[in-house]
């Protein structure tokens, strides 16, 4: 069986249920009491996690390394639930961890702590992550990290990865009408940008929490600052968006008559 050394990059967001108020800082666009809000892993860098440990699991000598960029404190808090998911071992970044910050820049640091991990054989690197972000949603960043690593097996919007006989990798994309592309990657090095995946968040395991709280804590305590930002940008305004509902209700129209009306209406909001 095949040995894999995945990488998973992945950042902190806020609690979804908590209130998120945008501010104009000193500093510029933030959340209002940011620091005070509770933060959880992304959901999407969550799946590509929970996909790589699995992989993991399934080819005996596989390690997989979580490339969390966040504040330390707030790392923390989520590394305290989140290391009793599944078996990693953390490189962390204390940096800013917000919506505003630009793409390029945090690529470019998570290439730069992908690099410096000690021992990562390329032959056999996986570099996995959220095809989007509830916190950097530019769809680009994973992309770029590819990029700078010079990895040109990317594949985006993936729902399942499975290992063929002949060790080829076969991938699901998401494509264009609910359907799927079928993919085949011959061998590492390769990128994935996971979508949703197809497996449930893994129960509570103390043991494995406690595993990887040996590796966590100093991992945090060593965490390189990391100053990721937009420089060079400005923002205008930030605000939450806007609530409208305009109901019509019509039968038998033809399907391009409603697509020109709903483009009709966003335009003329």
């Amino acid at each position: 069986m095949p040995e894999y050394q995945i990488v998973v990059c992945g950042s902190i967001v806020p609690d979804p249920l908590q209130t998120l108020e945008p501010i104009s800082g000193p500093a510029g666009p933030a959340l209002k009491n940011e620091m005070m809000l509770p933060a959880w892993l992304d959901p999407w860098a969550g799946h590509a996690l929970f996909e790589a440990a699995n992989l993991a699991s399934k080819n005996p000598g596989s390690k997989v390394w979580l490339v969390a960029l966040g504040p330390k404190a707030k790392l923390q808090q989520v590394m305290m639930t989140l290391a009793q998911k599944v078996p990693f071992e953390l490189v962390a970044l204390d940096g800013p961890a917000g919506g505003f910050t630009d793409a390029s820049e945090t690529a470019a640091a998570l290439a730069e702590a992908i690099q410096a991990i000690p021992g990562l054989d390329r032959s056999r690197m996986l570099v996995f992550g959220g095809w989007e972000s509830a916190s950097r949603g530019t769809g680009t960043t994973m992309q770029i990290v590819g990029e700078i690593l010079g990895i040109t097996d990317q594949f985006q919007g993936v729902d399942e990865i499975k290992i063929e006989a002949s060790g080829a990798l076969r991938i699901l994309e998401r494509i264009e009408g609910g359907r799927h592309q079928v993919s085949l990657c011959d061998a590492p090095p390769a990128l994935l940008g996971w979508a949703t995946g197809n497996l449930p968040e893994p129960r509570n395991n103390p043991q494995v929490g406690m595993a990887n709280m040996r590796t966590i804590m100093p991992a945090l305590q060593k965490a390189k600052p990391t100053k990721v930002g937009a420089d060079g940008l400005t923002f205008s305004s930030v605000a939450v968006p806007k609530q409208a509902r305009d109901t019509k209700i019509v039968k038998d129209l033809p399907a391009d008559q409603i697509a020109a009306e709903i483009v009709e209406w966003i335009t003329n909001k």
